[in-house]
């Protein structure tokens, strides 16, 4: 039995991956990641991602030793890497699982050329959804932009179960080491992540207890849990998912054994569907990684103002639910869900800064950052992609903070400056009277930051503008 070469990159796992298990069926296999970024321009990794990518290739390098086999690392141009692989092992096969975004289908397409010269057979397979992107589609032959009838079609179809996770694989024994995991330069200079360290466990055992945790409680409370952001309410599967290192199948039949509907994890897989759908809208709709869908948007008079996107980024807004937001993402590489969206919306809505400036951000510092996701909320709360909110939908994140962290946990652990407040206060320090200020240590303006805007005069001139385009002005 010939060798077969596995190319590694965003299913980084053992357990149901088809390319590793065909190739296994065949005989030995000699397994690869190629570190190859200019190839992912304009969407190469940012560095919240790098660092978790070291951290899970170190995690596959270990449970590939541990089955028999050896991770191989290499950086350079992927058609190179791979046919030199090829030589040096006598692979005459190479397979593995396509990756969803459509402006990565030309590095496939071309490495299948590039071996098929070098009468090398390649086989490609489906791993990092649960359906395909592009193939749900509505009466009409196209695809959905609203997300209920997307999930109903997709909730009638069935999903593959998950294979099982290979007990033994064949190796392969030849010459020459490859690169040590640290020579591909994915850690920051600066050690900024000692946060991430703290939050995550990155590797397929870590993604296997963060679902085992979530089914053994949280799951029960998602429904009412999920929007509350001091509470361990959500999976946190989301940067696991999004680096393969747990499959879609094996998070879905894991959950529930049979139709989704009336079962109990239905509210979590109604949000596992909601990844599939942002997926299927960037295959319909490639262009929206930077352009809206709906393209009167492209009229919208966004401002440009770099001093109040560096306050947004670091936390200084003045608005407590959002700084609490956006330090736990620079803290952790992970915001909830409830809070994105309140600072997104202040963004985009309050500070009129164009949702793209945003998104770059979120990819830059999210360990889950994620195209298809990061396109879909951004475009969501921007009022210009599919299903989205309307567009006089503006969040007031007071009212949000105090809605949504009754107690005030959230935003005292992540702007403790603020921790002395009383609840009535805490999401609205100005309007605090002076001595309640005193008595909690807070000075508005030197130890917190005063608002940057007035939301109420910030809402009126977003309607404004949102209402000139709608009305084609």
């Amino acid at each position: 039995m010939s060798t077969t070469l596995v190319w590694f990159r965003r299913d980084l796992r053992l357990d149901d991956n088809p390319a590793l298990a065909a190739a296994a069926a065949h005989g030995p296999v000699a397994p690869l990641f190629v570190w190859a970024p200019d190839e992912e321009e304009p969407w190469a990794p940012g560095s919240a991602s790098r660092w978790w990518l070291h951290q899970s290739l170190a995690a596959l390098s270990a449970d590939l030793a541990q089955a028999g086999a050896r991770l191989r690392l290499s950086r350079g141009a992927s058609v190179e890497a791979l046919l030199a692989e090829c030589r040096r092992t006598g692979a005459r096969r190479v397979v593995w699982n396509r990756l969803p975004e459509p402006h990565l289908r030309g590095r496939d397409e071309a490495m299948a050329r590039a071996l098929a010269s070098a009468g090398i057979e390649a086989a490609a397979f489906d791993a990092c959804t649960l359906w395909r992107p592009g193939s749900i589609r509505n009466g009409s032959g196209n695809g959905f932009q609203v997300f209920t009838p997307f999930w109903r079609a997709g909730a009638a179809m069935p999903v593959e179960a998950p294979g099982p996770r290979p007990a033994r694989l064949q190796g392969v024994e030849c010459d020459g080491e490859g690169l040590p995991l640290a020579e591909l330069g994915l850690l920051p200079a600066v050690d900024w992540a000692s946060g991430l360290h703290a939050a995550w466990a990155p590797g397929e055992a870590g993604a296997l207890d963060a679902l085992q945790a979530f089914a053994a409680g949280p799951m029960e409370r998602y429904a009412t849990d999920r929007d509350l952001p001091a509470l361990p309410g959500v999976s946190r599967l989301a940067p696991h998912l999004h680096f393969g290192e747990v499959s879609p199948r094996r998070v879905w039949h894991d959950l529930c054994a049979g139709p989704p509907q009336g079962a109990p994890a239905e509210p979590f897989l109604r949000q596992l569907a909601w990844r599939e759908f942002a997926h299927d809208l960037l295959a319909h709709h490639p262009e929206t990684d930077a352009e809206p869908l709906r393209p009167e948007f492209a009229r919208f008079p966004w401002r440009s103002d770099p001093e109040a996107l560096r306050r947004w980024q670091r936390g200084q807004t003045g608005y407590p639910i959002v700084d609490a937001g956006m330090r736990e993402l620079w803290a952790t590489g992970w915001m909830h869900n409830r809070v994105r969206m309140i600072a997104a919306s202040f963004l985009v809505k309050d500070l009129l800064i164009p949702w793209q400036e945003g998104a770059r951000w979120f990819w830059e510092t999210l360990v889950d950052a994620d195209l298809a996701n990061n396109t879909m909320g951004w475009q969501w709360v921007a009022g210009c992609g599919a299903d989205a909110a309307p567009y006089f939908r503006v969040f007031n994140p007071s009212l949000q903070g105090a809605r949504f962290d009754t107690t005030g946990a959230y935003v005292r652990r992540w702007v403790p400056e603020l921790a002395g407040l009383a609840d009535r206060w805490l999401h609205a320090p100005w309007e605090a009277p002076a001595d309640a200020l005193r008595a909690a240590g807070v000075e508005l303006g030197s130890s917190t930051p005063r608002p940057m805007v007035d939301h109420a005069q910030a809402r009126q001139a977003s309607l404004a503008a949102y209402k000139a385009i709608a009305a084609g002005r």
